[in-house]
């Protein structure tokens, strides 16, 4: 809900992702915690189709929000990354066709900066990781019930010769919205479709603007969900 130039960053991140050309449907799913009601609030003033959900079971909620529209294919993006790029979203998405893969994305094995991330999957594969995830790490993150066995599903890593993942363009901390909000200022006025090509000519020009955030890890919070998994968990 922090704004960048005016408006929600939630909002932000949509106007950006309507320009990609690969979904026919958009949805935010929230949460059913009260913390959520202001989202869900955004959502209906702004036409935006939404649904609501287990705060803690993200599986459980994503599963339910993508069950009545009869997907067959479904794609999974955060709403913590407003300089996400719809021309990376439907370059994934045309890899993922092409591979003929059961789940693909540019994220599980990252050249990407971290903010792009796209995750394409067969709705029977969510349905699989539904109905059999055990571990609290394989309830709260979607698709790592998926992307950890490919002996049983086929996975698609969609990569740039030269990576990028050192870069850091989501939103976490402080420092990262100050990060976004500059690249915003800089770029949006002048041309709100903006790219990822963009952000790094940008970023060429002012090497001081990367300093801000560099020094936040990437995927924190996977890593102290895994931590928190006991050994029982992590091999059922």
């Amino acid at each position: 809900m922090k704004p960048i130039l005016g408006k929600p960053m939630l909002l932000r991140q949509i106007e950006r992702l309507r320009r990609a050309k690969s979904f026919d449907h958009l949805l935010v799913a929230t949460s059913v915690d009260n913390s959520d009601d202001v989202i869900a609030a955004l959502c209906e003033e702004n036409g935006i189709d939404h649904s609501r959900g287990s705060l803690e079971d993200v599986l459980d909620r994503f599963y339910r929000a993508a069950l009545p529209h009869n997907a067959q294919h479904v794609i999974r993006l955060t709403g913590d990354c407003p300089l996400t790029d719809p021309g990376v979203l439907d370059e994934v998405v045309s890899f993922f066709r092409a591979g003929e893969y059961d789940y693909a994305s540019n994220a599980v094995e990252p050249t990407f900066p971290d903010g792009l991330d796209v995750e394409v999957f067969r709705f029977a594969a969510l349905e699989s990781a539904w109905r059999e995830a055990r571990s609290p790490s394989e309830r709260e993150h979607v698709t790592l019930f998926i992307y950890k066995r490919p002996e049983r599903f086929r996975i698609g890593h969609y990569k740039i010769l030269t990576s990028l993942a050192s870069m850091r363009w989501t939103v976490d901390q402080p420092e990262d919205l100050a990060f976004v909000r500059q690249v915003y200022e800089a770029l949006y006025p002048a041309n709100p479709a903006f790219t990822m090509r963009d952000i790094l000519q940008y970023l060429e020009a002012n090497p001081d603007a990367t300093t801000v955030n560099r020094d936040i890890a990437r995927n924190e919070g996977l890593t102290k969900s895994l931590q928190r998994d006991s050994p029982r968990d992590t091999n059922s």
